[in-house]
């Protein structure tokens, strides 16, 4: 049988592969003539015997992990459910009962190939292409198989749905029509906190500070802290609020699901479109950026540990910038104010030590 693949050197001593169907040439990256046949003789036994070798593959990827030949999806599945905590566990879970992912879920790893996947992600929606996505980049991470399975430049794109903040008019609309006081005190302090709405529903009494006039809390997503000032208006609001236990008892013991129906029916019978209740997360953030609010005291208040996070939150803002003259002339302007009023408050703090001298000079 005439061998598919040959190898030459070329002058350089690097052996080289032949296909002598194709004509394509390809470097085997060595300059040892053994190994280079070695390499040749694995290419043409893999043409001549695609299943069995198949098989001695698996028993070498065996010899190195035990458990390469026995894990499927449904084990990536659990360990990384098993790594959550929170919501976060909560929707991996809610992920592994998807439909799209059910032919996927009894198959090996190394059994996987591209078109199984790509199965997946035709008949998924956008959480089936992110979920996926993580469950593939784990498994790689893992070495749990050979090598990725689908290029990272060939996954198809993630396409969110159009997402945007609530206006103040809304926002107004909906506290005005909102009959319960704790429902219309929630909306109200989701406007001034910017939090998201599990957050903001469990808040104790104890994470207000009246001395600090700040509410901090621990987000329930990242476990990072986030801390704000409140101004009267808030406090106003949060004077209204029980002094013990949770701000919003009813709210704080239901599901965050049933909270988002109970603010889309508002919206609907408002005919306000487009919006939910972590909007007002979103418009938090392009209210602090058009105001010019800085950007390290958004991250503190919103919870956030990546500059990236925020941007992405405020991207819709509207900001106008000046140009670098008018910019200039009004930090030197500043400054100016600044030197002036030390030098008139200097001249009073004299006046009264030369007052006496004059009146002693003239007696």
């Amino acid at each position: 049988m005439k061998k598919r693949y040959r190898t030459y050197c070329r002058p350089s001593g690097t052996f080289y592969c032949f296909d002598t169907n194709t004509g394509k040439r390809e470097s085997l990256k060595t300059k040892d003539p053994q190994e280079a046949e070695q390499l040749i003789q694995a290419r043409n036994e893999a043409l001549r015997q695609p299943a069995i070798n198949f098989q001695i593959a698996k028993a070498y990827l065996s010899a190195a992990d035990p458990l390469m030949n026995q894990r499927t999806w449904q084990t990536v599945f659990d360990e990384i459910i098993g790594l959550k905590h929170g919501s976060t566990r909560d929707r991996w879970f809610r992920a592994s009962r998807e439909q799209p992912f059910v032919p996927l879920l009894s198959r090996k790893l190394v059994e996987t190939r591209a078109e199984h996947l790509l199965s997946v992600l035709r008949s998924g929606s956008v959480s089936a292409n992110v979920h996926l996505r993580k469950l593939h980049n784990f498994c790689v991470d893992m070495n749990w198989v050979p090598g990725s399975i689908i290029p990272k430049k060939q996954w198809p794109p993630v396409h969110y749905k159009e997402k945007r903040g609530i206006t103040l008019a809304e926002h107004s609309r909906i506290v005005e029509r909102e009959n319960n006081p704790e429902y219309k005190a929630f909306y109200a302090l989701l406007w001034f906190l910017g939090g998201s709405q599990t957050d903001v529903a469990t808040l104790q009494a104890q994470n207000i500070d009246w001395s600090d006039q700040t509410i901090a809390y621990a987000r329930g997503k990242t476990d990072s802290t986030a801390m704000t000032h409140f101004g009267p208006g808030m406090a106003t609001l949060l004077k209204t609020l029980p002094a013990e236990g949770p701000l919003f008892p009813r709210l704080s013991q239901m599901h965050e699901r049933h909270r988002a129906k109970e603010f889309k029916r508002r919206c609907e019978g408002l005919g306000i479109r487009g919006v939910t209740l972590h909007s007002y997360r979103y418009a938090w953030a392009e209210r602090a950026r058009q105001v010019g609010y800085p950007e390290r005291f958004a991250q503190e208040a919103l919870g956030h540990n990546s500059k990236a996070v925020h941007r992405a939150y405020a991207k819709k803002a509207q900001v106008k910038v000046p140009s670098l003259e008018e910019f200039e002339h009004k930090v030197v302007s500043i400054s100016f104010q600044t030197s002036q009023s030390g030098v008139t408050s200097g001249e009073k703090k004299d006046s009264p030590e030369q007052g006496p001298n004059t009146n002693s000079a003239a007696g």
